[in-house]
Parts: C-alpha cells; sequence; structure tokens
C-alpha cells in the first residue's frame, strides 16, 4: 500500500517544486555589497509604487544574493509575471536585470521594461544587456611590461584618475586588472568614468608608455578624447573640463582624494617620499650612489637643474627633492615617480614649493 502511494507523493513533491521555480526570478548587476533585506525593500517598493502590486502587499518573500547577482522569491506566479517589468530599474547606480532564472521551462510572458512602464530614460552609458554593459566599462592597456602586476597597474592609473579629478565618485574607479604578457585589460566602475580613463593614453609607467584604448569587441560609436599630455597639461594650467566636469570639481575631487600635504600648486620642484630609509643616509658611500643613481633616473623626465637629498638627522630626511627647469618637466616626473615600487615601498610623488626649497625648508 506504501509502495503503491510513492508515485503520488513523487509527482506532488515536483509540483512543489516548479512551482517555487515559477515564483522565481534572478536579478542581475547587482553592484557589489548589496544586502539582502537591501534589495528586498527597494523592489518591493518598487512594485507598490508602479501599481504592480497593492499599495500594502509584500510580493518579494526572500531574497539570495550572490556576488554579481541575486534571485527573489515572489507570493505567486502571477506576482512573479509581474515583477518581470522591474526590468532597467537604477540601482544604486546599476541597472539591473531582472528575468527568468535558467531554470523555468514556462511559456515566456509580454512584459515591459521599467523605463516602458516609467517613460525614465536609461542612465547615461547604460544598456540592458549585462554583456555589453561590461563592454562599456572595459579598455585595454598595451605596452606593459612583465614587471607590471595586475595590482600595479590597478593602483596607479587609478590614482592617475584620481590626481586630475577624471573619476565621478570618490575611491579607485577600477574594479578589475587582467595581465597577459604586454598588454592588460581594466575594468572600471561606470562606462562614464571608462570613457574618461581613454584620456591616460600615452602616460608613462617604470620606463613605459601606456596605450590606453577600447578593445576590439567595442562596436560604439568613436570616443572624443586627449592624451595623458593634453590632461597633465589642463590640470596643471587650472583648464581641465572633462564630460560634465568643471575646473573647479575636478581640483575639489584631487583634495577630497589626496592628504592635505601632497596638494600643491605647480611648481619646478618636485617631493619624493618613501623612497630611503634612515639606515640608507647613514653609510656615506651609499648616499652617493643613491645620489647618482636618483640624476640619472630622474634626468630622463626632462631638464633636472638639481637634486637634495637632506642627510640623516637633517630636516626632511628620507625624502628628495628634484628642481626642474620647468613645472611641465616637474608634471613629467612625478606621473612618471608616483606609484613606483622600491624596496617594497609605494613612492609618494608631489609638487613642492620653491620658496621653501630656495629657502631649504625641508621639513
Amino acid at each position: 500500500q506504501q509502495i503503491a502511494n510513492l508515485p503520488m507523493f513523487a509527482n506532488a513533491g515536483g509540483q512543489a517544486a516548479q512551482e517555487k521555480i515559477n515564483r522565481e526570478l534572478f536579478v542581475g548587476n547587482t553592484p557589489p555589497g548589496t544586502s539582502e533585506m537591501l534589495l528586498l525593500q527597494f523592489l518591493n517598493g518598487a512594485m507598490r509604487r508602479v501599481n504592480l502590486c497593492g499599495p500594502h502587499e509584500t510580493p518579494i518573500l526572500n531574497c539570495r544574493v550572490n556576488t554579481k547577482f541575486a534571485f527573489i522569491e515572489l507570493s505567486s506566479a502571477d506576482m512573479a509575471n509581474r515583477a518581470l517589468n522591474l526590468n532597467g530599474i537604477p540601482f544604486l547606480g546599476a541597472v539591473l536585470k531582472v528575468s527568468r532564472p535558467s531554470k523555468y521551462a514556462g511559456p515566456p510572458m509580454p512584459t515591459k521594461t521599467w523605463q516602458d512602464l516609467t517613460g525614465q530614460a536609461l542612465p547615461t552609458g547604460a544598456v540592458l544587456d549585462s554583456e555589453q554593459e561590461k563592454i562599456n566599462r572595459e579598455l585595454f592597456v598595451g605596452n606593459t611590461t612583465p614587471e607590471m602586476t595586475e595590482q600595479m597597474l590597478m593602483d596607479f592609473l587609478g590614482n592617475a584618475l584620481v590626481q586630475v579629478g577624471l573619476n565621478i565618485m570618490p575611491g579607485n574607479p577600477i574594479n578589475a586588472c587582467r595581465v597577459s604578457g604586454k598588454f592588460a585589460f581594466i575594468e572600471l566602475r561606470t562606462p562614464q568614468e571608462a570613457a574618461n580613463a581613454l584620456n591616460l593614453n600615452n602616460i608613462p609607467f617604470m620606463g613605459a608608455q601606456l596605450r590606453v584604448g577600447r578593445p576590439s569587441k567595442w562596436n560604439g560609436p568613436p570616443d572624443h578624447h586627449g592624451n595623458w599630455e593634453d590632461i597633465l597639461a589642463k590640470y596643471m594650467s587650472g583648464e581641465l573640463q572633462v564630460g560634465n566636469t568643471a575646473p573647479g570639481q575636478a581640483a575639489a575631487a584631487v583634495a577630497q582624494a589626496q592628504e592635505p600635504s601632497a596638494i600643491q600648486a605647480p611648481s619646478r620642484v618636485v617631493e619624493l617620499q618613501n623612497m630611503l630609509s634612515d639606515q640608507d643616509l647613514k653609510n656615506p658611500d651609499e648616499y652617493n650612489d643613491i645620489m647618482e643613481d636618483t640624476r640619472e633616473e630622474c634626468a630622463q623626465f626632462g631638464q633636472l637643474i638639481s637634486v637634495h637629498i637632506p642627510r640623516a638627522g637633517e630636516p626632511g630626511a628620507t625624502k628628495i627633492f628634484l628642481e626642474y627647469a620647468s613645472n611641465e618637466d616637474a608634471g613629467k616626473a612625478i606621473q612618471g615617480l608616483a606609484g613606483r615600487t622600491f624596496d617594497g615601498r609605494r613612492v609618494e610623488a608631489a609638487f613642492f614649493d620653491e620658496t621653501r626649497f630656495a629657502r631649504k625648508e625641508f621639513s
């Protein structure tokens, strides 16, 4: 008798599993750090707002968040059909992709996008195709050398974007980097920051000039951008205007991203930190070798007039000061040296006040 009833229970279990699948939806392109509770409350509120459910209903019962996607469970299959209209809804700077999970085997349902439903336009540069959206945020970086690691490229290029105000929000605009031989790919946080990062083309790093451009699979319209030399010159003259970034806003972005001591008006003098230790300065022969190596290395950026390295115990000890013939040469030195690693230490480079340099005020 029990054996005879097994097919009936198995069939009921299968129906329950299928019913759950019919109530489940996939939510793609979720921003990093998205919490289940936040996404649950946001999507429930969105459905109430556009009358996809009653004003006091809670149609989404559960939410499971993974790294870049989530699954939501609706109260009924009908509510799941209605929630498909959330596809394209903006959320924390991203555009969510709402669709059936791959295991759904039911008939396709006619739906609209969030933009169709509300009349709102997609954010600038955003697309509903997640693969195309990633392509819009990806850039090719050529002419890399074997010494350049993924982390080094992320840190250096991200810092350069922040330095001249090409980021549109705080933090490193570069999410990921893949290095392959003599080239790499970087993934930016937003399509706008990817477009801005094209201005890094020809930026010097570790003795090489990096080529920054769109990957071969990019099929968008031609980009209008400058090279690093153009951006650096505009930044140093206070004329930087990239996209919607006004000159004052670029300076504000730099001020937020840098320590106060590193913010200096362009000058002919460069201050280097984290290249030396107190031990390096104690041996006279080693001090002379450092002075000679510094002159040779830093002369490649322009006309180097003088190098000053305070000795052990003197004000400014462990710092290096470079005096160039022009602000432009000093700027090239900063971009060529900042972010390099020296004996495991990350080099910091910044403009230094010329009057203080002339007075030997190095502390």
